[in-house]
């Protein structure tokens, strides 16, 4: 093409509206991105759910096996107390041995009640901010295609609402960090 040639089609460009489109396609190329990394957000949110649910479940498993220990010493007491013995300063002993083994378990166990609790108010946070990241990620999304469709229409009120929603959709998504 000729210089002049490209100075007579941007002014073709200009004239048929074409220019105005130019921001069209910048919006679009934005709100994608913007896309991208609400999307990578809201991934991370939701792998932190499963793991600090799973961490969640491990403790409470560890408190059951823990507890289960717990509640079979404590039969072992009673039996020994019960039962008759030839040497009671032997049973005495065990029984104080035993008796320390409780009292240390029941303070494991409410250190372990406490971490899970801790581990599921995670849980129940992280699934907050994903929630907030999905929503924000449909609105976003739903903002590409209305702006996309301004492309193909030339009707700005697509182009306009498409913004509004990506806005919207953008505010939803950090609205995420807020979440305590």
């Amino acid at each position: 093409m000729e210089p002049t040639e490209i100075q007579e089609f941007s002014k073709q460009m200009k004239e048929a509206g074409e220019a105005s489109l130019t921001r069209v396609a910048l919006a679009i190329s934005i709100l994608a991105v913007l896309v991208a990394m609400v999307t990578v957000l809201g991934h991370r949110s939701h792998t932190e759910a499963v793991l600090m649910q799973a961490r969640a479940s491990d403790t409470w498993n560890e408190y059951q096996a823990k507890k289960i220990r717990n509640d079979n010493l404590l039969v072992t007491v009673d039996l020994l107390t019960l039962q008759p013995s030839s040497d009671p300063a032997a049973v005495q002993k065990k029984l104080t041995e035993y008796r320390a083994h409780l009292d240390k378990w029941t303070h494991d166990l409410d250190e372990l009640t406490k971490t899970a609790r801790e581990f599921e108010a995670e849980v129940t946070h992280a699934e907050a901010q994903a929630t907030h990241f999905d929503l924000g990620e449909a609105l976003l999304q739903i903002a590409v295609v209305l702006c996309s469709i301004t492309l193909f229409t030339r009707k700005n009120l697509y182009y306009f609402t498409g913004i509004t929603l990506g806005a919207i959709g953008l505010l939803t998504a950090s609205s995420a960090f807020l979440i305590h």
